[in-house]
């Protein structure tokens, strides 16, 4: 009875102790799978199977997380603007100048730090059977008509641009639709959110199937870099220096207060999770229930976040950044300040048109690459190192952009909550000074 109580107490208690729990026992069956021999002994036979259902275990927790989260944000989004009461402020303005703000700072670091520790590519040959964007314009176009796409085809392709307009757009046209009807429409939003805690409690599993896969793989696990090591620290060091450094000190300059609490939280309970499924869109309910948790409020986040995962991506800035200063430096080609603030205004503008799967902002690299004038089959090389590294490089790019869209969504809340005990304050002094 008591085994049962203390497994019980467990599975109520902190996910992020399970988490770290399955994140461990991953890496231990990938370390017991890299070293057991392919033969028909108990242990191999075990480990074997161990590995094959954590593989199942991972691809499900993705799939499930990838399932709910476009109906998520379509009724989420809907739900609140249908709801939204007049005077009631949302503050996705000030959001989304935060969000391009910090894309374009983010990029501003990875020319920094690729000035600092220059990286050379060992450019391979091999098709990788990818078709990029050619220009800035084309990356725009494809927006467009992203917006317009039909809503059911964006909802079974998980466009989350079209999801977007076509919920804001109804949720619009239900702020004129009776009162019963918000309630059905708010009614549904709960629905969607309980079974999204449903799957989030199943997050522990999913991150030790996931951390298991990708470490037992010989290709791409414990010994997979070899001489890409500099190319990664520069990578994952200007993605710290953003999430440590200029982050936190964009939320002081916005709330005036301490910063790390916050940016900690973040980074444990977005961050981790998104580290593991590398893709912000599969990251959207993770987020939506850690704004939840900070009490913050859902007429803001419920349409920040989506937003986020599609047009705030520091990580997704730095990696198109890194990667094509790389090459110019393997080229010879000399990039002058004026050329490099224009390559991070493009690497920013690719990256509001990553999208919000593993690996998405690698394809964006040409457009970069053409800058310098870089022919397209070099080019695609360099797309190919991406994939090369892109076990580490794309969990840490996603890490970033997801625990980014919670930091700035926080800050510009706390802020707005402040304001009233600022003025309430001030109005105090000015009698106490009369």
């Amino acid at each position: 009875m008591n085994n049962s109580n203390t497994l019980f107490r467990f599975l109520r208690g902190s996910l992020v102790t399970q988490i770290l729990i399955g994140l461990l026992a991953g890496i231990l069956l990938a370390w017991a799978s890299l070293h057991t021999t392919n033969d028909s002994s108990l242990p191999a036979v075990i480990i074997n199977g161990l590995k094959g259902i954590a593989d199942i275990l991972g691809r499900l927790f993705v799939g499930a997380l990838k399932a709910v989260a476009p109906i998520l944000v379509f009724i989420l989004v809907a739900s609140s603007i249908a709801n939204h009461k007049q005077g009631q402020k949302t503050n996705i303005k000030s959001i989304l100048v935060l969000y391009l703000i910090g894309t374009f700072s983010a990029a501003l670091v990875a020319v920094l730090g690729s000035f600092m520790f220059p990286s050379s590519l060992m450019l391979s040959t091999h098709d990788t059977g990818i078709t990029p964007p050619n220009s800035v314009i084309e990356v725009l176009n494809t927006l467009l008509f992203k917006m317009v796409d039909n809503p059911i085809r964006a909802l079974m392709d998980a466009n989350y641009i079209g999801i977007l307009v076509w919920s804001v757009g109804l949720g619009v046209a239900l702020r004129h639709a009776s009162n019963g009807t918000k309630e059905v429409v708010s009614d549904l939003s709960y629905g969607i959110a309980f079974i999204v805690r449903l799957v989030i409690r199943l997050a522990p599993l999913g991150i030790f199937g996931l951390v298991t896969t990708t470490l037992s793989d010989p290709a791409a696990g414990f010994d997979a870099f070899g001489g890409y090591i500099h190319l990664l620290a520069v990578l994952i060091g200007c993605m710290l220096v953003v999430a440590l450094i200029l982050n936190p000190l964009i939320v002081f300059c916005i709330t005036k207060r301490n910063p790390y609490p916050l940016v900690f939280t973040c980074l444990r309970d977005s961050g981790i999770p998104a580290f593991f499924t590398r893709s912000s869109a599969a990251n959207i309910p993770v987020n939506m229930a850690l704004c939840k948790k900070l009490n913050l409020r859902e007429e803001t986040y419920s349409v920040a976040i989506p937003l986020g995962s599609t047009i705030n991506m520091a990580g997704a800035a730095i990696t198109i950044t890194v990667l094509t200063l790389a090459a110019v430096q393997t080229l010879g080609i000399d990039v002058d300040i004026p050329t490099a603030l224009l390559l991070s205004i493009v690497a920013a503008v690719c990256a509001c048109g990553a999208s919000g799967v593993a690996g998405g902002s690698l394809l964006l690299i040409p457009v970069s690459c053409s800058l310098f004038g870089i022919p397209n089959d070099i080019a695609m090389q360099v797309v190919a190192v991406g994939f090369i590294i892109g076990v580490l490089q794309d969990s840490a790019e996603t890490a970033l952009n997801s625990s980014t869209d919670v930091i700035f969504t926080a800050a510009v809340c706390k802020a707005e909550e402040q304001k009233p005990a600022t003025v309430g304050t001030s109005a105090v002094r000015q009698v106490e000074e009369s």
